[in-house]
């Protein structure tokens, strides 16, 4: 008996564990579900805004047509926004500071930039502003104590990430703007330097030199200068996912042939505790039976010495008729 406790212990352990298996197989097959379509959705996104980059959409018609062009010309290096790379905590600002210049043109050299102001014309497409690398003067120039002013986080030239090829316009156009944490201090700074700075907020605030003052609501719908650090994240959150998703698989996987093998081990112990049931029924049947036989012998042999008492007395009754006739 304690046998076959232990068989149904083990049994009930191993269909406990297919339940789980089956449980966390429900799980993993949603992961894969939802998973996939996580990453289908982001492809998408990834996609239009990939589309939306090629295209230039958000530029100016003129900008279009010029970067249209950069295949027949590979001197067209690109917009301002292509050059550079900025964390997420300075888009606003840089892009403040940039303004309408973020939709210059960088070319290898005058040569390029002559010919597409010529294309432009010829085709009536409108204006652009061309940057040639061979020209373009640094302009870099912000004094090392207004750097260590209160709030000040750098010269927004020091803030964006490019190619040193290009050190000369991205100083030209960014190296003599500092860049502050909030408003407050950027006021008491062009105070102090008699609003002879130009100056950016993190959020976007911008005091121009002689003391014109910009802000509000920062609407920035077309994010010109984070396309590409969102395609970046784009591709990481896909690369997690697609990990996450392999993953899930693996786990779908395992429990499915693990659930199988605890199955076969199911099976087993239950045939061997059907049998071990079938030969306790059996001992218990043939004890039965036993006991009935030795209940009935007892019972004749009960019987029996009934029997024998009777007929001693009666031997003993005759005997003792016998001394009486004998007596008389």
């Amino acid at each position: 008996e304690s046998k076959l406790q232990e068989k149904n212990g083990q049994f009930t352990a191993v269909q406990n564990l297919i339940t789980d298996h089956s449980q966390k197989l429900e799980e993993n097959r949603r992961g894969v579900t939802e998973t996939s379509n996580q990453i289908v959705s982001l492809k998408s996104k990834k996609e239009a805004l990939r589309n939306l980059t090629e295209r230039y959409e958000g530029y100016g018609n003129s900008i279009r047509r010029v970067m249209e062009q950069k295949t027949k010309n590979p001197k067209i290096v690109g917009v301002v926004a292509d050059i550079i790379q900025v964390d997420k905590r300075y888009e606003t600002a840089i892009e403040t500071a940039l303004g309408g210049s973020i939709q210059n043109i960088v070319t290898e050299d005058d040569a390029t930039a002559k010919s597409m102001i010529a294309y432009l014309k010829q085709n009536r497409f409108g204006r652009a502003t061309f940057l040639p690398i061979q020209s373009i003067v640094d302009r870099s120039g912000v004094s090392n104590d207004v750097k260590l002013e209160s709030g000040v986080v750098g010269t927004a030239s020091e803030l964006v990430g490019y190619d040193k090829k290009f050190q000369s316009i991205i100083g030209h156009l960014l190296g003599r703007i500092v860049v502050v944490d909030h408003i407050n201090h950027a006021m008491a700074l062009a105070k102090k330097y008699k609003q002879s700075l130009r100056i950016v907020t993190l959020e976007g605030e911008l005091i121009n030199p002689g003391g014109a003052l910009t802000g509000g609501a920062f609407k920035n719908t077309s994010n010109l200068l984070g396309r590409k650090r969102e395609l970046e994240e784009i591709d990481e959150q896909i690369e997690k996912l697609s990990v996450k998703l392999e993953e899930h698989k693996k786990q779908i996987t395992f429990l499915t042939e693990d659930r199988e093998k605890q199955k076969g081990i199911r099976d087993e112990l239950n045939t061997e505790i059907q049998n071990m049931n079938i030969r306790m029924n059996t001992y218990t049947l043939n004890l039965e039976q036993v006991q009935a036989k030795l209940a009935e012998v007892e019972r004749g042999f009960a019987s029996i010495n009934r029997e024998n008492g009777e007929l001693a007395a009666q031997i003993d009754e005759i005997n003792a008729n016998k001394q009486e006739l004998k007596d008389n």
